[in-house]
């Protein structure tokens, strides 16, 4: 197979994928998931509530999406402290990428007030994506 070099940047996609999947990557995209959850589960829960034409629904909607993004994050900072997991090649990305499209699309929809509900079958993509990647640790 020939050597990567700036021309032939697909042959190299193997090294860059390791980027994604190593304890670092984990543990800060742990941490930023943590930040953002607990930020926009404060917007969610001070702000949104105060605006009238917000219904209980669409806040409750945020708060969850706030969870599942902060119990997501925590488990990609204790997935990067394992010695096998942290390096394994699909939970990691998989978790973080599901739980970003899970939570970011929920959150999406709810802000767009209905504009976006086109939305809403990726949410439940994000899911999969994010559940598999769980699975994808115990085998």
């Amino acid at each position: 197979m020939p050597e990567p070099s700036p021309l032939t940047p697909l042959l190299s996609a193997r090294s860059s994928l390791a980027a994604f999947s190593g304890p670092s990557f984990l543990w800060r995209t742990g941490a930023l998931f943590v930040a953002m959850g607990m930020t926009m589960g404060a917007f969610g829960t001070h702000a949104l509530r105060s605006i009238s034409d917000f219904g209980p629904g669409k806040v409750d909607a945020v708060v969850t999406a706030t969870r599942y993004m902060i119990f997501n994050g925590l488990g990609l900072c204790i997935i990067s402290l394992h010695p096998r997991f942290s390096f394994h090649r699909f939970a990691g990305p998989a978790i973080a990428l599901g739980g970003f499209i899970f939570s970011s699309s929920v959150i999406v929809i709810a802000l767009s007030r209905n504009r976006l509900n086109a939305l809403g079958p990726i949410t439940p993509l994000g899911g999969m994506i994010m559940i598999a990647g769980y699975f994808s640790l115990a085998l």
